[in-house]
């Protein structure tokens, strides 16, 4: 089963753990990603044309979710935009995610809470999207 892509914001919240430095790259394709609250630790397993993380989004939605999205990003894989990136620091996504229940809404929340340029910044997540499009991703490939 190929793997959907992720809804925009979850670009700018793996971009977000790269920024805190909640991955931890471990090679052949491996990393682990905390979360923005630090009470999980989600295991991503990139093997060719196979993903694995055991993140809600990617195990029961069927998207790229975005501990995988941060792992292709601190590999290397995908860009990353450092200027945007420091924007990012220390943003609590589940707690306002929980908060405005829209992903719409959190978005707005965060390119006014931290100055960020909606312009620039949906500029940035399409190319990312684009370039995740091309990798056509399989769910699967967990070799623990």
């Amino acid at each position: 089963m190929y793997l959907r892509l992720p809804p925009k914001i979850k670009v700018l919240e793996a971009l977000g753990a790269v920024a805190d430095g909640r991955v931890k790259v471990l090679g052949g394709g491996r990393c682990e990603v905390v979360s923005s609250e630090g009470d999980k630790t989600y295991t991503v397993v990139i093997e060719g044309e196979y993903a694995y993380s055991n993140d809600n989004g990617t195990i029961y939605r069927g998207y790229i979710g975005y501990p995988i999205l941060a792992c292709l990003m601190a590999g290397g894989k995908l860009p990353a935009d450092k200027e945007l990136a420091e924007r990012l620091r220390g943003i609590p996504w589940k707690r306002l995610n929980e908060k405005f229940k829209k992903y719409v809404d959190v978005l707005q929340y965060i390119y006014a809470e931290r100055g960020i340029d909606r312009e620039r910044a949906e500029g940035y997540i399409s190319m990312v999207l684009k370039e995740v499009g091309k990798l056509r991703l399989k769910f699967g490939g967990k070799s623990q």
